[in-house]
């Protein structure tokens, strides 16, 4: 391996480790990158899973980044229970760890790096219960099990 090559693999695995993903207690996995693609004369870093789906860790600014990993890792945190659907995963909080607001903001800036994902925010049991759907087309399902180190839950 030349030092382009180290180089770049470097850049990518701190690139996925922006994405510390949401949801682990669990138990978080990150998926291992099988890509990086180019455009133009600059390269854009991407995690890659099943199906074609990716996470565009460009798409945030810096300032994002790190709004967007501080979120991440309140909710990783905070997390009270994941349960399995038939499209993909819902991830449930307690609104007094966790805000309306900040899951909003969360949705908005992962949408950006991951726009393949359907998002879904629910106040339920009146107002004691804050959930996040994840879904999206066939195949998203494999992708949020491998990002998010989730299984059949």
């Amino acid at each position: 391996m030349d030092r382009k090559q180290f180089a770049r693999l470097r850049k990518r695995d701190a690139s996925r480790a922006g994405l510390l993903l949401l949801l682990a207690a669990g138990g978080v996995g990150v998926a291992k990158a099988q890509g990086t693609r180019m455009t133009g004369s600059e390269e854009e870093f991407v995690t890659t899973a099943k199906d074609g789906f990716y996470c565009n860790v460009k798409a945030l600014s810096p300032v994002e980044r790190a709004r967007h990993k501080h979120l991440t890792q309140k909710l990783i945190s905070v997390r009270e229970a994941v349960v399995e659907t038939a499209k993909g995963y819902e991830f449930q909080f307690s609104p007094k760890e966790i805000s309306l607001a900040e899951l909003a903001d969360w949705v908005a800036t992962e949408g950006k790096c991951c726009p393949f994902f359907d998002f879904h925010i629910d106040l339920e049991r009146k107002g004691k219960l804050l959930c996040l759907r994840l879904t999206g087309e066939e195949g998203v399902k494999g992708f949020i099990r491998i990002e998010f180190g989730v299984g059949g839950e």
